[in-house]
């Protein structure tokens, strides 16, 4: 199970309209197809950049709906190649809960075309690697190799997605791990606390749910359960493929168009999906305090409120503030609690951003002791900052820790294929890297401000993982 919290400065949705990118219809993508989305059927092919900071970005629409992204990196020998599918714990039904993350497991226990040790065997032979995450709203597959070794894993990581057998065999075994997934996360306070004020903010609203589901409603998830949500919703429409490093755009369609060929994504011809919409928000519980108790050596707890969803212009501010309230070394939060008292070793802030929500939260690990001096320092910080604001040296400092950060990003290929899958799964959309640092320059100190008064003076719920009882926070 993995948990994925969004970054900042995501790409905007909005981009292509400000700014000068060539959206020109180029030369269609042309395979001898055989199947419903090969033959005579044209894929319609598009420049979206050629940024002097990264690679030219091209984009093929399949007439099945399915989406091919490249950025081309001469420089590189390697290959990132992603297949991202719009689903994730937040589609599922109460009963389905844990069935994104079920089906996650089960693609890599074999196709008709490969068993499991095939599948991991055939890319390990190469030096190459593969892995797969869910999140709450998406899920991706994807692999890493040399450049020469790209046509393999565009084959193994198709086949997995898109024909994958589901055996009974393999689906209990798979339950077997799962719930031994579950029992680890238990066990480990420090993410439990994440998913404890999660629930605390969204209730019983999937977003409020584990990604992984629960002991309850993984055991008696049966076969066809998860074949009913594999085939409904992995459909060629709501799936993006993203590849970064030394490749050709046009091969790299070729070659997905004849790996999905006669499997269920070689379907009729259809549109793509649109990206998640923003509307109606998510109503979120009012501010309450949730406690597991726990016989841990350390404390946990997390501090927080409803954010802002990702598509809101405010963002970009709301990076910046991050980074100087509890981003790094120098921000407040770590400054004040860590560096200046030794209360606690770990300390930070965070923004998780959805379609039609967000959190701001502030987490702290600490002796159970000083739990209460923790969090009275972190309200005292909080409240500062949403009466008196940040300086104008401390915004400056914000916007380039949030620059530097995105930029230095760039220089792997699997930031570069997260980073272009992203922007067309969840925006429809990819801001060009200059047009980032654009907006994250505009911001100014009265965005900032105007943004923590509103954001850190609401109420906040309070989560924490530790040695104490349910009322021991009462106040």
């Amino acid at each position: 199970m993995s948990r994925a919290f969004s970054a900042p400065f995501p790409p905007d949705r909005r981009g292509v309209a400000s700014t000068g990118w060539q959206a020109s219809e180029s030369s269609r993508a042309r395979d001898a197809g055989t199947g419903r989305s090969g033959g005579s059927a044209r894929a319609v092919t598009r420049t979206l950049s050629d940024d002097p900071l990264g690679g030219t970005v091209r984009r093929t629409v399949l007439p099945s709906g399915l989406r091919v992204l490249t950025e081309a990196i001469p420089a590189m020998r390697s290959v990132s190649f992603g297949i991202w599918v719009a689903v994730g714990s937040r589609d599922e039904t109460r009963p389905q809960a844990g069935a994104a993350h079920f089906l996650e497991h089960l693609l890599f226990k074999g196709t008709h075309k490969r068993t499991a040790l095939e599948i991991s065997s055939q890319i390990e032979a190469v030096g190459g690697e593969t892995n797969a995450f869910t999140t709450k709203e998406y899920t991706c597959y994807y692999a890493r190799v040399l450049d020469e070794d790209l046509p393999l894993a565009i084959d193994v990581m198709c086949d997995l997605v898109a024909d994958s057998l589901l055996e009974p065999a393999d689906v209990e075994t798979e339950r077997g791990v799962i719930l031994e997934e579950i029992a680890m996360h238990d066990d480990e306070p420090g993410d439990e606390v994440h998913d404890l004020f999660a629930r605390a903010v969204y209730g019983d609203h999937p977003l409020g749910r584990l990604i992984s589901g629960t002991e309850e409603t993984v055991t008696p998830m049966t076969r066809r359960q998860i074949q009913n949500f594999y085939r409904g919703r992995y459909i060629a429409p709501q799936i993006v493929i993203a590849a970064a490093g030394n490749l050709d755009h046009a091969t790299v369609v070729k070659l997905v168009r004849q790996a999905v060929r006669g499997t269920p994504l070689d379907s009729d011809p259809a549109a793509p999906a649109p990206h998640r919409a923003a509307t109606p928000a998510v109503r979120t519980k009012p501010a309450t305090t949730v406690v597991e108790p726990k016989e841990t050596e350390q404390a946990h707890v997390i501090l927080g409120c409803p954010g802002i969803d990702r598509i809101d212009e405010r963002r970009f501010a709301l990076g910046v503030l991050n980074n100087v309230l509890g981003g790094g070394m120098s921000s407040r939060l770590f400054q004040e609690i860590r560096e200046q008292r030794g209360l606690a070793y770990s300390v930070y802030s965070y923004a998780s951003q959805y379609a039609d929500s967000g959190l701001f939260a502030v987490y702290a690990g600490c002796a159970p002791g000083k739990v209460d001096e923790v969090l009275a320092l972190t309200r005292a910080e909080l409240a500062r900052v949403a009466a008196d604001g940040l300086t104008e040296t401390e915004v400056a400092r914000g916007k380039g820790m949030s620059k530097g950060s995105f930029v230095l990003g760039l220089e792997d290929t699997g930031s570069r294929m997260s980073r272009l899958a992203k922007g067309e799964l969840l925006y429809g959309d990819l801001m060009p890297v200059d047009e980032l640092l654009r907006r994250v320059d505009e911001v100014t100190v009265a965005d900032v401000n105007t943004l923590a008064a509103e954001l850190l003076a609401r109420p906040m719920s309070l989560a924490v993982v530790g040695p104490f009882g349910a009322g021991d926070f009462s106040a």
